[in-house]
């Protein structure tokens, strides 16, 4: 018989809606009930595409014996992190403390008052590599509700207040200028491996919002260095298999150093990031590599994330079928030779091995390889690769496809409207920008009441229940900005702001800091607060972004000081901790380089107005915001009182509050952006 998770609509909880676990959804009355059985809350949280969160809902919460014991003693409460990121925020800040480490899926035990007094992650059936098992576990924690509870309540006293003493000091007076720029960069260099790309050792993950960073830095500084970790990194993981070589899109992580060997679900919010970082490589290099991976990751983005409605799946899965009925991690993905040359035949399967790097020992598990591009020289016969690629394709096609989250997650939205309208703009692909229109439609129209608030996701086109977080403000705010620079139709830049005087109202704290949930947002244990870039962007570094892009196309001064004063957290983390704020640091580029203010006006028929619009598309120059229409159009700000001169169409760039004499020759605006 279902549980209560029956009628929700995040797929992670439905995945869970018929355990023998007599689940509850997070909310007032599951503690309610917690209170009135006088038992403690098994808090469980995860995501569907997490594999470790499939393994234990297999071996524990699909286990009569396990769910008899959680029913019996305790409260049992499942949340997906993608729909409660708050949530999830505050009990892994807990779990991190307590234990020096964290991930998924998180199992914490709280008090009927939510307060947490013990904690850990996966923990197995029976007791393994030194983890207890799940039903020790359960009992040791029943045991010491009924018989230690003065010392229980006494932990939770103690954690709760440990966290509410964390209010975070944002780093003082003032913007991060160009010696903290250049101790980030000193920084990243010193972490930066030099053999394989990217930062650090294994696992390692695409560092996008670091790779934006440096991309500006060299745009503004000229900085060599920079530009090589940048393309460098870019060039390795497009060989690597952490990219799909048949399919496009890029997996979450690689296990090793070298980007061979990925955890193999596929997020929407990577692959919008890193589509946009390949697009931005491109205008600085117009390398082919860089434009192949922007386009061919956009494509998998509408082709197997687009919903019905016009939005953005949250994520395929790691596992699917292997054939054989088990669900197997990369299975989808791997190759063997048998396979391929089943496929193939004997003749094209030997170059495809050579090509893809598949060998006979394989390079992932049981004898299968992932697909990469271990070879600097392009193939010898580019049209029989591409038949091998397309016969492989189709052939994969067949396998049992990984599951997808199709919730629509409105921060993970916007990071792809972005991706998607600049790539579509750069590229010529107004189809591209046709999918952003809709996914941004679809916002506005599911996601977003008649005061401009937030609902965080939605599903077959229906709002889901939770609010809007810190970084769906920002995210869709910097979609929405994207879009109104590639279309020129100005009521994207309103719906922006309308997003971001919310920031400022209802999100702000003193001198600047930011919090992830609103003022009036549910009240947790704290209120969540982190300005580290993770995966994404952290709401409080895009909301700085979109505010400084914002007030650059309008002029407004509360929405840039509401930007310089969220960027003093970056002057503090930037030169300590470069990788986990790279997005700061990206902002901050723009910033200091102004940011540059480019207006072109014209005819849109007119060729010379179109080239005028084209060069300014290629603006290197970071955080540069672009607006074009006809003269002193009323669509954006920045037209206003822009004539043409002499009858021709013109473009005007200003920065730092002073403006350049128009200019009429696209090569010389190029000199200007």
């Amino acid at each position: 018989m279902p549980n209560r998770l029956a009628h929700e609509t995040s797929p992670y909880l439905l995945q869970h809606a018929d355990n023998p676990v007599d689940w509850w959804p997070w909310s007032a009355e599951a503690f309610e009930e917690a209170r009135r059985r006088d038992v403690p809350v098994l808090l469980s949280v995860g995501y569907s595409s997490c594999h470790w969160c499939h393994v234990m809902a297999h071996e524990s919460f699909e286990d009569d014996a396990t769910a008899a014991l959680v029913n019996e003693h305790f409260v049992a409460v499942k949340v997906d992190r993608e729909e409660r990121p708050d949530v999830d925020a505050v009990y892994m800040e807990a779990v991190q403390a307590a234990t020096g480490q964290g991930g998924w899926p998180m199992t914490v035990f709280l008090t009927p008052d939510a307060a947490p007094f013990y904690f850990g992650t996966y923990f197995p059936p029976e007791p393994r590599h030194g983890m207890p098992s799940f039903p020790e576990v359960l009992e040791g924690v029943k045991g010491a509700w009924a018989d230690r509870r003065d010392e229980v309540g006494e932990v939770a006293e103690r954690i709760v207040k440990d966290l509410a003493g964390r209010s975070l000091a944002y780093g003082g007076d003032g913007v991060p200028g160009e010696e903290e720029l250049a101790q980030a960069l000193l920084g990243l260099t010193r972490e930066y491996d030099a053999t394989s790309g990217g930062f650090g050792g294994a696992p390692k993950f695409p560092p996008s919002m670091t790779l934006e960073f440096l991309l500006r830095l060299h745009a503004r500084t000229g900085s060599e260095g920079a530009l090589q970790m940048a393309s460098d990194t870019c060039e390795a993981m497009a060989r690597g298999g952490i990219y799909d070589q048949l399919g496009g899109g890029f997996a979450r992580y690689a296990v090793d150093r070298a980007w061979v060997v990925p955890h193999f679900e596929k997020m929407l919010y990577d692959n919008a990031l890193l589509c946009r970082v390949y697009a931005h490589l491109w205008k600085v290099t117009g390398s082919d590599l860089a434009r192949r991976v922007a386009l061919e990751t956009a494509d998998f983005l509408v082709r197997e994330l687009r919903t019905p409605e016009g939005g953005f799946a949250s994520a395929l899965d790691a596992d699917s079928d292997d054939g054989t009925g088990r669900h197997v991690e990369g299975a989808y993905y791997a190759w063997t030779p048998e396979q391929l040359t089943e496929v193939l035949g004997a003749e094209d399967a030997a170059l495809a091995a050579a090509h893809y790097g598949v060998t006979e020992d394989g390079t992932f598990e049981h004898g299968s390889s992932v697909l990469q591009l271990p070879q600097e020289a392009g193939p010898a016969d580019a049209d029989r690769i591409a038949s091998i690629a397309a016969r492989l394709l189709a052939a994969r096609e067949e396998r049992e496809r990984p599951g997808r989250d199709d919730k629509v997650v409105a921060a993970w939205n916007g990071l792809a409207i972005a991706a998607l309208a600049e790539t579509g703009a750069l590229f010529d692909r107004p189809d591209l920008v046709e999918r952003a229109t809709e996914a941004a439609d679809l916002l506005v129209r599911v996601h977003m009441d008649e005061s401009a608030r937030l609902t965080r996701t939605s599903k077959d086109g229906r709002a889901g229940t939770n609010a809007g977080v810190l970084e769906d403000y920002a995210d869709v705010a910097e979609g929405f900005l994207a879009l109104a620079a590639v279309t020129g139709e100005g009521a994207w830049l309103e719906f922006a702001g309308f997003l971001l005087d919310l920031v400022i109202d209802r999100f702000t704290a003193e001198g600047g800091a930011l919090y992830d949930t609103a003022h009036d947002a549910e009240a947790l244990i704290r209120r969540p607060q982190d300005p580290t870039d993770n995966a994404a962007p952290s709401g409080w570094t895009a909301a700085a972004g979109a505010l400084l892009s914002y007030a650059a196309h309008t002029g407004s001064e509360a929405h840039r000081a509401a930007a310089e004063g969220a960027l003093g957290v970056v002057k503090a983390l930037g030169p300590r901790a470069p990788r986990f704020i790279g997005w700061g640091l990206a902002v901050s580029e723009a910033l200091l380089d102004g940011p540059r203010e480019i207006a072109v006006v014209g005819a849109p028929g007119d060729e010379a107005f179109r080239e005028l619009r084209r060069t300014a598309l290629l603006a290197t120059a970071p955080g540069a915001v672009l607006a074009f229409g006809a003269p002193d159009s009323e669509e954006f700000p920045l037209l206003k009182d822009r004539p043409l001169v002499a009858g021709a169409p013109a473009a005007y760039v200003c920065r730092h509050f002073t403006c350049d004499a128009p200019v009429t020759d696209p090569a010389e605006l190029r000199r200007k952006i």
